[in-house]
C-alpha cells in the first residue's frame, strides 16, 4: 500500500478504516453462539439437535434477615449513641475526695542546734499537714441526691465534693459503706431541687452480647463514654470484694472509672464499674462491675436506716468438683454442695440437709459459695427464694423464707487473763449476726478478736480471726468453757484452732 498517496488521496483513508470496521464486526457476528431468549413466563423448549448455549444461571440471592433488614435510607445507615449518652449522662458524677495527712519530716528539725543554725524559732515544731485528693466517679439514684460510687473511692477521706455534670460542685455526707460489696452511698442537699437520675435495670436480664456504654471520668480528664459488649455474666473469682458476682464488658474502663455507670441501650443503670484487670494500668478490655441487683439492695439498707442486714439462709456450702459429681452420678459438675445446714435456721426449717447439692435459686444455676450468698442477699430478708436440689439422685424443690441472722448466744466479748498461752487474746461467741460483722465463714464457737502486743497469746502466733475449737481434747463451745478450760493448771498444752479454713493442732509444754 502506498502510503504517500493515502496522505496525497485522504478520502481513500476513510475508505481502508471503514472496511477494516466492517471486517471486525462480520468477524465477531459469525463467530458469535446463538442465544435463543424464552417468552417471558415460559415456553417451549428449544430441539436438542439445534446449536444454542443457554446463559449461566445467577446465584441465589439469601433473604433478607428478618432480625437485621438492610438500611433503605442515609438515616437508618447512621448509627449513634448519641440520644442514650444525652439522657443518661447528666446523672454520671465525678467524686472527689480529700483527706488530709501528715507530711513526714526531717528527725534533725526538733534538734535545738538544727533549729538555732537555719533561724527557726525556739519551741517543738507542728507537724507539716498536707492534702491528699483521689478522683471517681458516681451515679445518682434519686433525684433527691441519692449517689453511689464505689467504696474504694471513698476510702479514709475526711471530705467529699460531688460535681455535676454542669460543673456545679456540692459538699457530700457519706450516708452508708459496705467494704464486702465496694459500694458506699452518698447524699448531697440539693435545696428541694430535683436532679436526673438513673434508673435500674434488672441485671438478670443482660445476656452476653449486649451492647452496653461506660461513662465515668477516666484519668480526670473529664467525662468520658465507652462502648462495648456484656463479654460474661456471674463472674465470681476475681478476688476484689466478698460478693464476689461481676458483670464483665469490653467497655473501655481506666482508672477514674470507678463508681461510674454501666448503662444499656434503653438508658437504664446495669451496673457500677468497679474494677480492670491489666498489666499495664490501662483497658485491655475485661472490665467488671458490679449488677444493679446488688446496687438497688445496698441502696435501700442505705436509705432504709443503714442497719445493712443481710438475709440469712444458715447454710455452709462448696462448689461440686468433678470427683464429687462423679460419685453422686451427675453427668458435669454443677451445683454447691451443703456441708453445714445450722440448727433452726430457715435453710433447716424448709427441710434441707447436709449433702444435699443445692442446683438453682428462683430459676438462676448456682455453681459456686458466691452465687449462692449473691442470690440469697439480693433476694432480701423475709423474703421467699425458690430452691431447686438434687438428694439422692433425685431433684426436688423447696421453698425457703429468708430471715435476719440472729445473734445468739451473744457475743460476750472477753479478755483471757491468768497464766496459759492465751492469756492477752480477747475472744467472743460466734453466731450468725456476729460472723456476717466479721466476714468469717463459722457461725458457731469460740473467735479471737485481737492478741495484745507481746503477751502469751501474741508470742505463740494466735492470730486475730482464729476459731479455738479444743482446749486438751475438750470441745470449746462458747466463752465460759475456754475460761473454764485455760484455768486448769496443766505443763501441757494442746489447742486445736480453725483457721482459713484448716484445722491446726498447738501444742506447748512438755
Amino acid at each position: 500500500m502506498d502510503i504517500d498517496m493515502l496522505m496525497r488521496e485522504p478520502w481513500s483513508l476513510a475508505i481502508w478504516i471503514a472496511a477494516g470496521v466492517a471486517f471486525v464486526s462480520l468477524y465477531f457476528w459469525v463467530s458469535a453462539p446463538v442465544v435463543t431468549e424464552q417468552p417471558e413466563g415460559g415456553g417451549a423448549a428449544l430441539p436438542e439437535t439445534q446449536a444454542t448455549t443457554k446463559p449461566a444461571a445467577a446465584p441465589a440471592q439469601p433473604k433478607p434477615s428478618a432480625v437485621a433488614p438492610v438500611p433503605q435510607s442515609r438515616e437508618q445507615m447512621v448509627m449513634s449513641f448519641a440520644p442514650v449518652v444525652q439522657q443518661a449522662a447528666p446523672a454520671v458524677v465525678n467524686v472527689y475526695t480529700r483527706r488530709v495527712v501528715e507530711r513526714s519530716q526531717s528527725p534533725f528539725y526538733d534538734d535545738p542546734f538544727f533549729r538555732h543554725f537555719f533561724g527557726l524559732p525556739d519551741g517543738p515544731s507542728m507537724p507539716r499537714e498536707r492534702i491528699q485528693a483521689s478522683l471517681g466517679s458516681g451515679v445518682i439514684v434519686q433525684a433527691d441526691g441519692i449517689i453511689v460510687t464505689n467504696n474504694h473511692v471513698i476510702a479514709g477521706g475526711d471530705e467529699f465534693i460531688v460535681a455535676l455534670s454542669d460543673r456545679r460542685e456540692y459538699e457530700a455526707e457519706v450516708i452508708f459503706t459496705d467494704e464486702r460489696v465496694d459500694l458506699a452511698v452518698l447524699r448531697i442537699d440539693t435545696k428541694g431541687e430535683k436532679l436526673p437520675f438513673l434508673q435500674f435495670r434488672d441485671s438478670d436480664t443482660l445476656q452476653v452480647g449486649d451492647l452496653v456504654l461506660a461513662i465515668g471520668n477516666p484519668f480526670g480528664v473529664g467525662q468520658t463514654v465507652t462502648s462495648g459488649i456484656v463479654s460474661a455474666l456471674a463472674r465470681t473469682q476475681v478476688g476484689i470484694s466478698d460478693y464476689q458476682f461481676f458483670i464483665q464488658t469490653d467497655a473501655a474502663v481506666n482508672p477514674g472509672n470507678s463508681g461510674g455507670a454501666l448503662i444499656t441501650l434503653d438508658g437504664r443503670l446495669a451496673g457500677i464499674n468497679t474494677a480492670i484487670f491489666t498489666r499495664t494500668g490501662g483497658s485491655i478490655g475485661i472490665g467488671f462491675a458490679i449488677p444493679s441487683n446488688m446496687v438497688s439492695t445496698i441502696v435501700e439498707m442505705a436509705t432504709g436506716g443503714g442497719k445493712g442486714e443481710r438475709p440469712w439462709i444458715g447454710v455452709g456450702a462448696q462448689s461440686v468438683t468433678p470427683h464429687i459429681a462423679q460419685s453422686l452420678g451427675l453427668d458435669r459438675p454443677q451445683g454447691v454442695i451443703l456441708r453445714e445446714v445450722r440448727s433452726g435456721s430457715p435453710a433447716a426449717e424448709a427441710g434441707l440437709r447436709v449433702g444435699d447439692v443445692i442446683l438453682k435459686i428462683n430459676g438462676f444455676e448456682i455453681n459456686d459459695p458466691q452465687s449462692l450468698r449473691y442470690r440469697v442477699t439480693t433476694a432480701g430478708v423475709d423474703k421467699k427464694i425458690k430452691v431447686e436440689y438434687l438428694r439422692d439422685g433425685k431433684r426436688a424443690g423447696v421453698e425457703v423464707l429468708l430471715s435476719k441472722p440472729p445473734e445468739n448466744p451473744p457475743r460476750n466479748i472477753t479478755l483471757i487473763e491468768g497464766r496459759n498461752p492465751l492469756a492477752g487474746a480477747t475472744v467472743a461467741n460466734l453466731s450468725p449476726a456476729f460472723a456476717e460483722e466479721l466476714r468469717v465463714e463459722e457461725t458457731e464457737g469460740v473467735v479471737v478478736l485481737r492478741t495484745e502486743r507481746g503477751s502469751p497469746a501474741a508470742r505463740v502466733r494466735i492470730r486475730p480471726g482464729d476459731i479455738i475449737a479444743s482446749v486438751n481434747g475438750e470441745e470449746v463451745r462458747d466463752v465460759d468453757v475456754l475460761k473454764s478450760l485455760v484455768a486448769i493448771e496443766t505443763d501441757r498444752w494442746v489447742f486445736h484452732i480453725k483457721r482459713g479454713g484448716e484445722m491446726l493442732t498447738l501444742t506447748i509444754g512438755s
